[in-house]
C-alpha cells in the first residue's frame, strides 16, 4: 500500500472511530435522561448534535478524497466504501439519539408514567449492540458483527411489546396518553438505533471478507442459536 493512501486510511479509522464514540455518548445520554428525568442533560444531547453532523460531513469529504486522488483497490476500496456507509447510520444514530432526548426534554415535564416496562433493559440492549458492531470494527470481527445480527430480533419484540404495553394504558390511564405516546416514540427510536448497528455490523462483514450479507440476516441469527 502506498504511504500516503495508508496515512488516509489510519485517518479515516481514527475519524470513524470518533464519530462512533460520539454517538455512543448520545445515546447513553439521551437515555439516561428519560430513566433520570433530567431535562437539562436531554438539552446537552440536543446542543451537541451539530458537533456529530460536522464531523459526518468531514469523513464523507475525506473518504471522497481519497477515493479520487488514490484509486484504491480490493480490502482498501472496501474499507472505504464501508466507512462511508457507516458514517451514514452513525449520523442517523445521533439523529435518533436527539429524537429520545426531545421526548425526555417533554417526560421531564410531566408527572411520572408508571407502565409494567423495562425501558432501561430496552435502553442497555440498543447501547449494546451499537458498542458491539463498533468493537467489531475497531477489531476487525466478523464473528462480533454477527452477534450483533443475531440479537436484533430481541429489540424487536421489545419494542412490539411496549406498544401492547402503552396501547393498554392509554385505555386505562387517558390523562396520560401525552406521556405515554413519548415512552412509545422513545421506544421506537431505540429499535431504529438498533437496526443502524445491525446496519454497521453488515458493513463489517463486508469489509472484512467481501460477502454483502444485509439479506441474510434471518440465517446467521439461525446460525448463532443452534
Amino acid at each position: 500500500m502506498p504511504v500516503h493512501l495508508f496515512r488516509e486510511i489510519e485517518n479515516l479509522k481514527k475519524e470513524i472511530l470518533t464519530l462512533g464514540a460520539m454517538a455512543e455518548t448520545a445515546v447513553r445520554d439521551a437515555t439516561s435522561a428519560i430513566e433520570n428525568r433530567d431535562e437539562s442533560l436531554a438539552q446537552e444531547v440536543i446542543r451537541n448534535d451539530d458537533r456529530l453532523d460536522e464531523m459526518e460531513v468531514q469523513i464523507e469529504e475525506n473518504c471522497l478524497k481519497t477515493l479520487a486522488l488514490h484509486q484504491p483497490v480490493a480490502i482498501d476500496l472496501r474499507f472505504i466504501v464501508a466507512v462511508l456507509k457507516i458514517n451514514n447510520d452513525l449520523e442517523r444514530v445521533g439523529d435518533l439519539a436527539v429524537n429520545v432526548a426531545e421526548r425526555a426534554a417533554f417526560l421531564a415535564t410531566q408527572p411520572p408514567v408508571d407502565i409494567s416496562f423495562d425501558f432501561q433493559a430496552m435502553a442497555r440492549q440498543a447501547q449494546e449492540m451499537l458498542k458491539k458492531s463498533l468493537d467489531a470494527l475497531v477489531n476487525l470481527s466478523a464473528q462480533q458483527a454477527r452477534e450483533v445480527l443475531a440479537s436484533d430480533d430481541k429489540i424487536d419484540a421489545m419494542n412490539r411489546q411496549m406498544y401492547l404495553i402503552v396501547q393498554d394504558a392509554i385505555h386505562a390511564h387517558p390523562d396520560q396518553t401525552g406521556s405515554l405516546i413519548h415512552m412509545l416514540s422513545a421506544s421506537r427510536h431505540l429499535e431504529r438505533i438498533a437496526d443502524h448497528a445491525t446496519n454497521i455490523a453488515e458493513d463489517v462483514i463486508y469489509m472484512i471478507e467481501g460477502v454483502i450479507v444485509r439479506h441474510k440476516a434471518e440465517e446467521y441469527r439461525a446460525q448463532m442459536f443452534r
